[in-house]
């Protein structure tokens, strides 16, 4: 077997046996990658709570001859205490390592995807604005190249005004052309401003109609490319 270090983010975990457990994480040089950490159950375990959930850990690691790896050394980078201590906080963390694991590929490194999971995580622990999780969700979809788009209607190309979003059309539509799920302009904007380098503009939104309806979008358009519902959603409509 041979042995690696990794930095990563801990997407899912579940028990294994009665003392060891299996984390799915999200490392910048090794893609996504499941590994068996054990013993890390027992009382006495020295990194069992550095692999929880949402941790940002660098690790060690000695690949085995199946899919699992096995961590050997974790120390933590970020451990995103705020996230763990708000309920509200932490479902939206969920919503980011959801996406995540789902967008990603086994063993198939990709650097800028493990950088924006770990960059939201830590603008959501340090200023928890209404827009990150939905900036975060559309940055993803860019990243696959799977943005809607924004500029013109997507049947006829007209500037405007634009009224809707229909997500098998790829995008915002004219009230001529309009389909699927009504959308206001100041929203649009705001969509735009996130994919077209104006984040920090985004972030200080603070309009509840615009924040709901960019987030709605931005869910909506993420689980159309799914092709499912994604779980965090029910938790965070509940929250």
């Amino acid at each position: 077997m041979s042995q690696y270090n990794d930095k990563g983010v801990v997407l899912r975990g579940w028990r294994l046996g009665e003392s060891d457990r299996i984390v799915v994480l999200l490392t910048a040089e090794h893609g996504k990658v499941r590994a068996v950490a054990k013993g890390v159950r027992k009382t006495k375990s020295k990194f069992g709570g550095r692999l929880e959930l949402t941790s940002h850990v660098s690790f060690q690691m000695f690949e085995g001859r199946g899919e699992l790896g096995i961590v050997t050394q974790a120390e933590t980078i970020d451990r995103f205490a705020n996230l763990r201590n708000d309920p509200n906080l932490f479902a939206s963390a969920s919503a980011m390592l959801e996406v995540s694991d789902h967008f990603s590929l086994d063993q198939n490194k990709d650097v800028k995807r493990y950088e924006m999971l770990v960059g939201a995580l830590r603008t959501l622990d340090e200023n928890p604005a209404p827009l990150v999780l939905p900036a975060f969700l559309l940055k993803v979809l860019a990243h696959e190249g799977l943005e809607p788009h924004l500029d013109l209607c997507t049947r006829c190309q007209s500037s405007g005004p634009l009224v809707s979003i229909d997500y098998n059309e790829g995008g915002v539509l004219c009230e001529k052309c309009r389909r699927g799920r009504s959308v206001t302009e100041r929203s649009i904007a705001v969509m735009r401003s996130i994919l077209g380098g104006g984040l920090s503009m985004a972030l200080a939104v603070e309009d509840n109609q615009v924040c709901s309806e960019v987030e709605s979008v931005a869910y909506e358009a993420v689980e159309f490319h799914l092709e499912r519902r994604l779980r965090s959603r029910k938790v965070l409509d509940q929250t």
